[in-house]
């Protein structure tokens, strides 16, 4: 069984890992120990080993709560905590191409490595940022009630189909206070915390929001959708307080953070590289310094950035349709390839010898389309070796039940990872 001590060395011992890894986890009165399956697929003439287990738990609240904020199409910190502890050691530089909420960089620091996190969205460094400098939880209130509230503030667009009227007027004034804070330059780090919980906390489906019931919290609905449901459940928007529900995710937020992992998380952050670039494109990233990228790009036109995140934008005044037109948003899997194909490319270059990819892929068009085949492809084309295709096949919860994720053939806590490696 691996734990968390090992690290991988070779590509046999890779292959060797995950052959031979078997997932055991208590659940309730038994334990269940899950052996991988190892199969070989032909891609284009290359034989390619796919292997299939469990690699890490389902459970949703594994992680360290640093991680706990709401955001479209991530994965778990299992995830990048898994091949940080198998192909890289302390110190080492672990990138993300597509950082979104910064899962990756953040497991990363939580392991003492080093980061460079990268989103073309500005909201990205927004929710990531911060979380590496956390804040002491009286310094936060005493912050949050010096910002002054105009009570009669209202919002230069309707919200009124998400907050009451008071709760508007607070989103709206501290709004207003963190966009002159950073306008005059003046915006220091217990800002930005303030800044990246609210962002978070605009919009949900429990008490813990500042709206109405709406979902779901990773997402903004539009104001015309909302209104559908406010009706349907016949519901209106009752007082939050801001500062309150600020101060009580904050406190949610750090609870796991030792006062050690604290420090260890500040010095990593000072260090960090947060860029807001094209991934095709980063200068700013020298040849040869990454040893590990885990990442995971946008799948086609799954995801509308604009319609997700629009309030959010608004909230730190970003023009929405702007970023929306810098990201990939492929119809055709032929225009997406040609776009990851230069990701690959400039991945090359900065990976390190004997560095890795983890390249995670989602099921696509009800798993009809085999994404991870054309990223193998692409990844070879560039110059990489793939060492297999990883498939994380997890029992699925009875919320995922709920939902209609019911097989694995159909589930979005089915992972399929590509592995590379420069030689």
């Amino acid at each position: 069984m691996v734990t968390e001590t090992v690290r991988i060395k070779s590509t046999n011992s890779l292959h060797n890992c995950l052959s031979n890894f078997e997932f055991c986890e208590k659940a309730g009165l038994f334990e269940n120990t899950k052996k991988t399956t190892v199969e070989y697929i032909e891609i284009n003439g290359n034989v390619i080993k796919k292997f299939t287990n469990e690699f890490w738990t389902s459970k949703q609240r594994k992680a360290n709560s640093i991680h706990e904020i709401a955001y479209r199409a991530c994965f778990k910190a299992q995830l990048p905590r898994f091949f940080i502890n198998l192909l890289t050691k302390p110190e080492d530089v672990v990138y993300d191409p597509f950082s979104g909420r910064g899962t990756t960089v953040l497991e990363a620091a939580l392991l003492n490595r080093n980061i460079i996190s990268n989103d073309v969205s500005p909201l990205s460094k927004i929710l990531c940022y911060p979380r590496f400098f956390t804040p002491d939880i009286t310094e936060v209130a005493n912050r949050l009630y010096s910002i002054p509230i105009d009570e009669t503030a209202k919002a230069d667009i309707d919200l009124s189909m998400f907050y009451h009227p008071k709760t508007e007027a607070e989103v709206v004034s501290f709004r207003k206070y963190l966009k002159e804070k950073q306008q005059r330059g003046f915006e220091d780090k217990l800002d930005q915390w303030i800044r990246m919980v609210a962002t978070n906390r605009l919009t949900g489906h429990s008490p813990g929001f500042f709206s109405v019931y709406t979902l779901p919290p990773n997402q903004a609905v539009s104001q015309e959708s909302q209104k559908k449901i406010n009706k349907k459940r016949n519901q209106k928007p009752e007082y939050r307080d801001v500062r309150q529900l600020i101060l009580k995710k904050t406190k949610s937020l750090i609870k796991k953070i030792s006062h050690q992992k604290s420090i260890q998380l500040h010095k990593i952050g000072l260090k960090a590289r947060f860029l807001t670039m094209d991934d095709r494109f980063t200068p700013r990233i020298k040849s040869d310094c990454v040893q590990l990228t885990i990442t995971s790009p946008p799948f086609l036109d799954v995801v509308q950035y604009n319609k997700d995140n629009w309030l959010r934008c608004w909230f730190n005044s970003i023009d929405a349709k702007e970023v929306a037109a810098k990201i990939t948003m492929a119809k055709k899997i032929e225009d997406w390839c040609e776009v990851m194909r230069k990701v690959f490319e400039e991945l090359f270059r900065i990976t390190k010898a004997g560095g890795y990819i983890a390249f995670e892929v989602g099921e696509v068009k009800g798993g009809k389309l085999k994404l991870e085949e054309y990223v193998v492809l692409l990844g070879l084309n560039a110059g990489f070796d793939c060492e297999g295709i990883m498939v994380n096949q997890q029992e699925f919860t009875k919320t995922a039940n709920i939902w209609g994720v019911s097989n694995n053939k159909k589930g979005t806590n089915t992972n399929r990872i590509v592995i590379f490696c420069k030689r």
